[in-house]
């Protein structure tokens, strides 16, 4: 596994080499500093903890200038855990060549918020008719039956829209800069400008290759336990009388 910690900057286009416009994300990725390692004997998993964005140090809490001055770098403005990422050391910096071009990445950040919103939508329901006899336009519809008084559970009611953690799943990286800090997603909305943005290589192809490796180790258990069995060993073990047989 690995990841890293960006911000969105905005959208723009770039051109194919058949003058195709393709519509990309470009994503402000500076050199996360690695302020804590996790391993299985202290903590009893494996994880990465990496920090982001400058700011004041009279903006930290003691114990957080303390945490940083541990990993030997300035004050942070976001910390986040990557889960199984290992491989580097405290105060290592973490930088956008981790990834390649046309790589799939999964996306987490916070939706952008549209505040409190009607049924129409925030649940894209359908309005009434818009004749001005009809006296119900962009109203919430029908409550339920009227036999069981109450509303079910679960009912499209309006409410607060968007500014959710949200994770966007199988973008392609277009192409990065390690010199200019930066990362293209091909991607035509995500999330909202100068939000905290978490890259992560894509979940389910990390899920595929463990599954591979289990594969891999079942197979090679298989092979020891038919040698094990195998009778020319058994007879060889014999011979040597280092088993016996009892009855």
């Amino acid at each position: 596994m690995k990841g890293l910690l960006g911000k969105k900057i905005g959208m723009t286009q770039i051109y194919s080499k058949t003058g195709k416009a393709i519509p990309v994300t470009v994503i402000e990725v500076t050199p996360n500093v690695v302020t804590q390692v996790k391993t299985l004997e202290n903590d009893g998993y494996v994880a990465t903890q990496l920090s982001f964005g400058d700011i004041r140090e009279n903006l930290l809490t003691k114990s957080q200038k303390t945490h940083f001055a541990k990993a030997n770098t300035t004050a942070k403005k976001y910390t986040r855990e990557i889960r199984d990422m290992n491989g580097y050391n405290l105060g290592d910096n973490v930088t956008a060549s981790i990834f390649q071009k046309g790589e799939m990445v999964d996306v987490a950040s916070v939706s952008k918020g549209h505040g409190f919103s009607g049924p129409i939508k925030r649940h894209n329901q359908s309005t009434g008719p818009m004749g001005h006899g009809s006296g119900y336009h962009r109203g919430v519809g029908s409550m339920g039956s009227i036999t069981n008084n109450r509303i079910f559970k679960g009912k499209n009611m309006p409410g607060q829209y968007g500014h959710d953690n949200t994770t966007v799943q199988n973008l392609q990286i277009v192409d990065f800069s390690e010199e200019n800090n930066f990362v293209l997603l091909f991607q035509k909305k995500l999330h909202e400008d100068k939000e905290l943005i978490l890259l992560k290589l894509k979940l389910k192809l990390v899920a595929v290759e463990r599954n591979h490796e289990l594969k891999k180790v079942q197979v090679m258990l298989d092979k020891v336990l038919q040698e094990i069995r195998n009778e020319d060993m058994v007879e060889l073990l014999l011979d040597q009388n280092q088993i016996e047989i009892t009855h």
